[in-house]
């Protein structure tokens, strides 16, 4: 048996699927980096192997994501590609009509056009997290909501009560106001969706042509308030793919699989990488002008790649 692996690291979460010849989803999983992004890939790796036939051979391996270029020198990455790319590929692949694609994780959120099958235009969040899933989280803890059930609580609002969601200091001290002044709690929380959604509409979505269908991906997807917020202000159906949580490993997956297929072998390492001792150092380079901030991935106490200079001179150091 033949497989295929993608690997999406964020900044909150990490995300793996493997998929087989038929381009099936045969195994996933998605768990929080915790800021450390190496261990995270190990944890997701073993429980990716765990679950699959033993002799399964990876014929491909992709990484996405903020850490994609980390990810992608511990595992032998034969395609390395950015959110954008890999969100299209999985989204076109189950559902080729597709033509707006809308991605809100737990530090970012996007927006993908795509017309006939090909993107023609995105857009991203700039500084403030105010549409992301993080910014959810936080105000979930505030309200003691558990954030699996936020949007059981916001679908059962009867009158949302509306929620300054242009920053997140406006937003918290507005929500703490409604609080305040007696609101009812299913009220604040579909408010909060309802603010996040004209904040990405009004942002990320700012000069872009939002056409249907759309599809509704990333780990804010799960929030049935957030779908219903966008229905209402787009005035349309918004769609949540059956993957919606892990569509960007899916797509670096379908990237590697469309790059190895006929080719040669895949440079993964094999799931034995998780049992090795991997890290990151900073190191402060003065052998030229520039002062470079260096970032060096050692394995096994081993230098193997550096990255981060502006000169180039350490662009080619790499040991496999």
């Amino acid at each position: 048996m033949k497989g295929y692996l993608g690997i999406d690291v964020g900044s909150v979460s990490t995300k793996l699927a493997l998929l087989d010849e038929e381009v099936r989803v045969m195994a996933q999983h998605y768990l929080l980096t915790h800021g450390q992004p190496i261990q995270a890939v190990q944890k997701g790796l073993k429980e990716i192997a765990s679950s699959i036939p033993k002799d399964i051979e990876i014929r491909g391996v992709g990484t996405t994501g903020s850490a994609r270029r980390l990810s992608g020198l511990l595992v032998g990455a034969d395609v390395i590609k950015n959110e954008i790319t890999a969100h299209a590929v999985a989204a076109i692949h189950f559902h080729p009509d597709v033509r707006t694609i809308i991605e809100i994780g737990g530090q970012d959120s996007k927006i993908i056009i795509v017309r006939d099958g090909v993107v023609i235009d995105f857009g991203m969040n700039t500084v403030c997290a105010a549409g992301t899933g993080s910014f959810l989280d936080q105000q979930a803890l505030r309200l003691n909501v558990p954030i699996h059930v936020f949007g059981e609580h916001a679908l059962r609002s009867e009158s949302p009560v509306r929620i300054a969601g242009r920053c997140t200091v406006f937003a918290e001290s507005d929500m703490i106001h409604k609080q305040q002044t007696g609101c009812h709690l299913n009220d604040i929380i579909a408010g909060l969706c309802e603010a996040l959604v004209r904040n990405y509409i009004n942002n990320v979505a700012k000069g872009k042509e939002i056409q249907s269908p759309i599809l509704f991906q990333g780990g804010v997807a799960a929030n049935q308030g957030m779908k219903k917020a966008f229905e209402q202000e787009l005035g349309t159906e918004i769609y949540v793919p059956k993957f919606y949580s892990v569509m960007g490993a899916i797509g670096a997956a379908l990237l590697a699989k469309e790059k190895m297929d006929g080719a040669g072998p895949s440079q993964f390492k094999g799931f034995e990488i998780v049992n090795l001792n991997c890290r990151t150092r900073t190191l402060i380079c003065k052998k030229c002008e520039n002062i470079c901030d260096l970032v060096e991935f050692v394995v096994d106490e081993k230098p193997v790649s550096y990255w981060g200079d502006r000169c180039g001179k350490w662009e080619t150091f790499q040991k496999s």
